[in-house]
């Protein structure tokens, strides 16, 4: 098939002029202006829209095994790709969590069919319980791309630092979920003026920046690298900026909820549990800080923490609801409006922080727009309008606090493992 009319971003260049990409048994054999079809070979006009290496959500979660009632891995697959996502990493808190090598073969063998890779990230303790560390080598064997307990911290600093030895062995890193549990039960949001307002339990953002200062000194002196996940804290910020200066293997990630929407949010909405995440939505300074994290470098990649709920789960009081929402479809409208359009981040910035730095820490190959590469694409624009409503939900669960907002910029389409998905509107 022909892809036509395309204009071609990577971390690298921006090209102006409109591009035909010629796409054979998966991979692209001619990039050129007004290439001529063959008989029997199909068109695909795309006006102008741009064309990236595929983007990789390196933080989701798809539920299944175990919480299908949640997601199952055809619908998150389905909502990444909607967003324009050809390749997500999963988070091991399913039941049975991610400990063991079979089911890491049974996640990549569910997602055989889907047009998006999926890559399982394993334990980092046998079931999630933080105290004996789980089989890495033979998960890593069976393709675990790095090692986690997401949904809770590595909380034993022994156990932290057995583990970030053994990874570094295997060359993966452990991804983190920074929470000092006795400093943020049982809050519900961040701790501040709107949490003391509403009467809630608020998590401190100091709960979060203990656990990175602990986990950069444990890198600093193991070797091993720690992945920050989802962080939300000025300060957390600027420990991982220092860390970096000092040569130490530390990186980290942001969702765009956080460099969005803040705290006050909670109160505006009347509690309404979509905006229940965590970490908690944060004040403006914060927002602010992940900003700046994402323009000097000190943040790497933009990821979304897609975590699905159910209805019946969501609607309840905002203290007993759980933590988490979608963020597959609505990732790059929210990083196009609130980066590019406003000039924090240029568009091959956006790609090297959707495409390519999750890839390399995940020591992932990335993939490149040239003739002879495997075609790995998301196209995508920066100026369409379009609304996101439930009938435009890929997941399974609809837990947004994007819902029925109107959208700027939309990922159009993607191609992958010899798939073009092409995402209409309902």
């Amino acid at each position: 098939m022909i892809l036509q009319n395309l204009k071609i971003v990577t971390e690298h260049s921006e090209a102006e002029e409109l591009q035909d990409i010629r796409i054979k048994d998966g991979l692209i054999v001619a990039i050129d202006k007004n290439i001529a079809p063959e008989k029997g070979e199909e068109c695909h006009d795309f006006k102008g829209h741009y064309v990236s290496p595929g983007w990789m959500d390196m933080h989701v979660h798809l539920r299944e095994p175990g919480y299908e009632h949640k997601e199952t891995i055809a619908q998150g697959c389905s909502a990444a790709a909607f967003g324009g996502f050809t390749a997500v990493a999963c988070m091991p808190n399913t039941n049975p969590p991610i400990h063991t090598r079979d089911v890491v073969e049974y996640i990549i063998s569910k997602a055989k069919t889907t047009p998006v890779d999926v890559y399982p990230i394993g334990c980092v303790s046998k079931d999630r319980k933080g105290e004996h560390m789980a089989e890495m080598g033979d998960m890593s064997e069976g393709g675990a791309v790095a090692f986690s307990d997401d949904g809770d911290p590595v909380y034993d600093a022994q156990l932290m630092r057995v583990a970030l030895e053994y990874s570094s062995m295997l060359d993966k890193p452990i991804i983190n979920h920074e929470e000092d549990l006795s400093l943020s039960r049982p809050g519900h949001m961040n701790e501040g003026v709107v949490s003391t307002r509403l009467g809630i339990d608020g998590t401190p953002g100091i709960a979060e920046e203990v656990m990175i200062a602990r986990d950069i000194l444990l890198a600093e002196y193991t070797g091993g690298h720690v992945h920050v996940a989802h962080i939300s804290t000025a300060e957390g910020v600027d420990l991982v900026r220092k860390a970096k200066k000092k040569g130490i293997k530390v990186t980290t990630e942001v969702c765009p909820h956080h460099f969005h929407l803040t705290d006050e949010e909670i109160e505006k909405q009347h509690f309404n549990t979509n905006y229940k995440m965590h970490p908690p939505l944060r004040t403006q300074a914060d927002v602010e800080a992940m900003i700046e994290g994402l323009k000097d470098g000190t943040i790497d990649v933009i990821c979304t923490d897609h975590a699905p709920h159910a209805i019946e789960e969501k609607e309840v009081e905002f203290s007993y609801a759980p933590n988490g929402i979608i963020g597959l479809e609505t990732a790059w409208s929210i990083s196009n409006e609130q980066l590019y359009a406003k000039g924090h981040l240029s568009l091959t910035e956006l790609v090297d922080k959707l495409c390519v730095q999750p890839r390399n820490i995940l020591r992932l190959p990335v993939p490149s727009i040239e003739v002879g590469a495997n075609a790995n694409l998301s196209i995508f624009n920066t100026d369409e309008e379009w609304v996101f409503d439930d009938k435009n939900v890929r997941s399974k669960s609809h837990n947004s606090p994007y819902l029925g907002r109107k959208m700027k910029g939309r990922a159009v389409a993607i191609f992958n493992k010899g798939q073009l998905h092409t995402n209409t509107l309902r």
